[in-house]
């Protein structure tokens, strides 16, 4: 890791006051977590004929509800999963007041675990499931425990709350992302490849000063950042808590 770049990073953030951070599944690969694109990640294989994309989007589910949920708990589901030093980082950030929102494309739930209030998760969570018929809510463990179809009392499918592909984004979510991030100093962009609309475009409005990429391949937003970091986002966020 070059030094140099790393204390530039640790300068930016000890000046700003107005930080946003915009993560994707590069921040949890460290809690053992696989993200989607790498070449080791859920969308570089097949899954029955099927890649991720196909098997986590809207027709899928309401098609072959079954199968999804089979999907889902295999893939989707990791209980033991813990916050790293990433999440740790950002979480001490936000109690110094110099956070000012978590934007993530990640439904793992790590933020708020680590102790992070102001998360916008574009996604969903899932921590987060409800009765498609009477709208009861339910813990992950619910889905985990089930067999099928995950069914609730009332007799109605207990769906993840998170958006399938094929579904738009919460309205008042992205409300909130979008403030958060026209009105920050500093965007830190991290562990995404920015390839997935429209929370990509998200980054067209910041209007702040420092931009900082951190991914270890390349992303849309590298020309115009100010700092550019091919690097595992919790490998840099260790040594930033080090330094």
């Amino acid at each position: 890791m070059d030094h140099e770049t790393l204390d530039r990073l640790a300068e930016i953030i000890a000046r700003s006051r107005r930080i946003v951070f915009f993560g994707g599944a590069g921040v949890s690969t460290a809690s053992g977590i696989p993200d989607f694109r790498s070449p080791d990640g859920l969308n570089a294989g097949e899954w029955h004929g099927l890649t991720a994309e196909m098997v986590l989007s809207k027709t899928f589910f309401y098609l072959q509800p079954e199968a999804f949920f089979d999907f889902y708990r295999k893939y989707m589901l990791h209980p033991e999963a813990r916050p790293n030093a990433a999440h740790r980082y950002l979480y001490r950030l936000e109690k110094q007041d110099r956070l000012r929102g978590i934007v993530t494309q990640n439904i793992d739930g790590l933020h708020k675990a680590a102790g992070n209030i102001r998360v916008y998760e574009l996604h969903g969570s899932v921590h987060d499931n409800y009765c498609t018929e009477c709208n009861a809510s339910y813990p992950m463990e619910a889905i985990l425990r089930s067999e099928g179809i995950p069914r609730c009392e009332c007799g109605g499918v207990i769906r993840p709350n998170i958006v399938l592909y094929g579904e738009p984004l919460e309205k008042y979510v992205c409300i909130g992302a979008r403030r958060e991030i026209t009105n920050a100093d500093t965007l830190i962009v991290a562990g995404t490849s920015l390839a997935v609309e429209p929370a990509a475009s998200f980054i067209g409005d910041f209007r702040g000063k420092h931009l900082i990429v951190i991914n270890r391949t390349p992303t849309p937003a590298d020309e115009q950042a100010e700092l550019v970091m091919r690097e595992d986002v919790a490998e840099v966020f260790e040594a930033l808590s080090r330094a």
